[in-house]
């Protein structure tokens, strides 16, 4: 049998009679160390595809997930217009009643200080400014992305919207401490960057013992196992839905290597991403199975800045920004 590793992409040829029959066993690339996961002769799994043609099998369904809202991407584009008015953006939101109203709910909660005092999206609109509101339209248009059970990442529903409002918050946080400048794109970043789990669950789940064999012993994290045993991982697969969704390239670097910042050409809001996704998994917001064996990278907090002694802070007003906002 003819084994190429899925890191380094060296090939071995393995006699099928030193193959345990039926089981799956993994052992460590001479050449790169990582790990190989194979299955036995008779291993039902491995008739699964992988690697680039499960990539391509799951870029062909792309069309069939919900696309970043049509109303989303046109209210930001009024926006990005220094010429457009207060009356365009409400015009356009008031068209999708399903966004207007999550918008209406999202500015009446406590975080944003207008409990109770927000009654139509023209109010909304003059009385946040522009800016907040921007923000308070993604937050609406992902909410239904991110809020499904995802059974094979072990995410119930509700979730990943609650992890991926508590990075949204901590990536701001530690943006306006450190880089003011990227602390609205660092906030969506933080809101979508594992969207590439949306795409994948499915193939996790055709896959679920292989992802119990290969976990059982403690020495992957899930992040490896999806290389090991999908050819790719949930970040490559984010950077292509965002690509697909006309995402800024910007925020598509941060978001396709928020688990690895250092092969990212040291893009600072990369590394804010990383940090503000692991206090979000610290604090056990929307943790699901991939959160075993999670590694930051040593070179993260001095990239950004940041010292031990501002995390505690900031992981408190994450949590506290994730309660208010869900609360309203």
């Amino acid at each position: 049998m003819k084994i190429e590793c899925p890191q380094c992409r060296k090939v071995y040829d393995i006699p099928d009679e030193r193959l345990p029959d039926k089981q799956t066993f993994s052992f460590s690339c001479p050449a790169c160390k990582g790990m190989i996961t194979v299955n036995g002769p008779g291993e039902k799994a491995g008739d699964l595809p992988k690697g680039e043609a499960l990539k391509k099998q799951i870029l062909r369904k792309l069309t069939a997930l919900p696309a970043m809202p049509q109303t989303v991407m046109k209210a930001r584009n009024i926006m990005s217009n220094e010429r457009s008015s207060f009356d365009q953006l409400a015009r356009a939101l008031e068209t999708d009643q399903a966004i207007a109203s999550k918008l209406l709910r999202l500015s009446n909660s406590s975080y944003y200080g207008m409990r109770g005092k927000i009654a139509s999206i023209q109010h909304a609109s003059v009385v946040l400014g522009f800016k907040t509101l921007k923000e308070i339209i993604t937050l609406a248009g992902s909410s239904s992305l991110l809020a499904n059970k995802l059974e094979g990442y072990g995410l119930d529903a509700g979730d990943l919207w609650q992890h991926s409002l508590g990075a949204a918050f901590a990536a701001k946080l530690i943006a306006r401490k450190k880089c003011p400048e990227l602390a609205e794109d660092a906030f969506v970043a933080g809101l979508i960057h594992d969207c590439g789990k949306l795409v994948l669950d499915e193939a996790i789940l055709e896959r679920k013992g292989l992802f119990e064999r290969v976990l059982a012993n403690g020495a992957h994290s899930f992040l490896k196992a999806e290389k090991t045993i999908l050819g790719f991982d949930h970040p490559e697969m984010a950077y292509a839905l965002c690509k697909s969704w006309n995402i800024p390239e910007s925020l598509g670097t941060a978001i396709r290597y928020h688990h690895a910042p250092s092969r990212s050409g040291n893009d600072r809001m990369t590394f804010i991403v990383h940090i503000a996704d692991a206090l979000a998994m610290m604090s056990g917001l929307g943790a699901g199975i991939d959160a075993m064996a999670y590694e930051m990278d040593p070179k993260a907090m001095a990239a950004v800045g940041l010292g031990e002694e501002d995390l505690p802070s900031i992981m408190a007003q994450m949590v506290e920004s994730v309660i208010q906002v869900t609360d309203a």
